[in-house]
């Protein structure tokens, strides 16, 4: 057993941070329980000012962390806005909040200030939280947390089962949350998604204490909190499933027309962008360059159930990018910064595939030993970049000051800085 398998066959830290009955959990050899209800039963959705003030108050004289969750739309509706937050702390009970009826959740965020907010892939929700005014200065991730102490699955019904011994419904995670009003079993499925989250987090501390990974999880959970908001995505049309068959330049003018005029009706409608026009059919016609709405209707997408106006409005956009001067086309491929694709690597350089090879393999090797995945030990896109610009002395002082520059966390730097050093500098000697 590793150090992880051995926590989640620990009966000990398997509770239901209540009042259980004596029989509650499962014990090592027994079968997980599944857990129905909320301890205090499905709270009310609050949707107005004078609730919201009281949930607020509430909360900021409970005690301990605070389990946040959000429920989002995805698939559905334009953009990832929350539709729902749940939260859970010591004193207050849970709460289920509407983000739609009440936009503005500043104050409670204001008030939670300084608490350790305990998430579930934190960075997952934190986009959609700060929108309506909820930001962390503190949190504990516990799908991270679970990566860093060695679990081999990390979602959180897997994890609270594992660790907790308990079964939670996860059959309404991909449903439209934008539905009004929410139906009582998918508020029920909400409010135990945070039922458990400061009992799991309180098993996982203890099992990185134990494992002396608590620090490094510490070093990663403050980087996530004072990460700064992501920069919008550069040519977000250049994501476009199926783009690798879209070679001339003409062509990618037709993808990014199409891909524009589609997001502009998906916001203007609040529709996933995928209802308004599949991927596949942008590619389609990409390809094929229709010459008008009759060679457009034939083709994969466009033709079944699609009225007149559609075809219409689509293929004006294919002959926006027929028209385009030569010097407004988008170039092929995307302007990246940083090295090339690694599988062209032996080709342009053979010293930096060489180099990066061994630095692969070395880390590979600490990952195994430490029990993480190699991703969590060290970011591959550093472990590239240093590989193709090396310092110029591959000693372990050069090599920390470009992890640290590539916003690499001490404990990362600490533990890789040996293992790549040794790899640049072994190769080095061969050239």
């Amino acid at each position: 057993m590793t150090d992880a398998q051995d926590t989640a066959a620990d009966s000990s830290l398997r509770t239901t941070g209540g009042t259980p009955p004596d029989d509650a959990g499962s014990s090592v050899t027994g079968a997980p329980t599944p857990l129905l209800e909320p301890r205090e039963g499905i709270p009310p959705v609050i949707t107005d000012e004078a609730a919201l003030a009281r949930v607020t108050a509430a909360f900021a004289a409970g005690s301990g962390p605070v389990a946040v969750d959000a429920e989002r739309a995805s698939g559905y509706r334009y953009g990832q806005r929350a539709y729902l937050v749940q939260l859970r702390r010591e004193g207050a009970g849970s709460a289920l909040i509407d983000p739609v009826a009440c936009p503005d959740l500043s104050g409670l965020g204001e008030a939670l200030s300084g608490v350790e907010w305990v998430l579930h892939a934190a960075t997952q929700d934190l986009p959609c939280l700060r929108e309506i005014g909820m930001v962390p200065s503190r949190l504990f991730d516990t799908e991270l947390a679970g990566r860093l102490a060695g679990f081999p699955r990390v979602g959180l019904g897997a994890m609270v089962e594992s660790v907790l011994g308990y079964v939670l419904e996860k059959g309404h995670s991909a449903v439209d949350w934008s539905t009004r009003p929410l139906p009582e079993p998918w508020l029920r499925y909400a409010a135990l998604d945070v039922e458990l989250l400061v009992d799991l987090r309180d098993a996982l501390e203890k099992e990185l204490d134990r494992q002396g990974k608590l620090e490094w999880a510490l070093q990663e959970f403050d980087a996530i909190a004072t990460a700064p908001p992501a920069e919008p995505r550069k040519d977000p049309w250049r994501r476009t499933s199926g783009m690798h068959k879209v070679r001339r330049r003409r062509q990618l003018g037709v993808v990014r027309e199409l891909w524009e005029t589609r997001d502009r009706i998906a916001q203007r409608r609040d529709v996933s962008p995928g209802k308004v026009l599949s991927d596949a059919a942008i590619v389609e016609a990409a390809l094929a360059l229709p010459a008008n709405v009759h060679a457009l209707a034939a083709l994969n997408g466009f033709g079944h159930r699609m009225g007149r106006r559609q075809l219409e409005q689509w293929q004006t956009a294919v002959d926006r990018a027929k028209a385009l001067p030569d010097t407004a086309l988008p170039q092929p491929g995307q302007q990246v910064t940083g090295p090339p694709p690694p599988r062209a690597w032996a080709d342009k350089d053979p010293a930096a595939a060489a180099r990066l090879s061994a630095a692969r393999a070395g880390v590979s090797a600490l990952a195994e030993r430490l029990v993480m995945p190699q991703e969590n030990l060290i970011s591959p896109d550093t472990v590239r970049r240093l590989c193709w610009e090396p310092p110029k002395a591959a000693d372990a002082g050069s090599v920390e000051v470009a992890l640290a520059g590539y916003g690499a966390r001490p404990w990362q730097i600490e533990l890789v800085t040996p293992v790549l050093a040794d790899a640049l500098a072994a190769k080095a000697k061969e050239a």
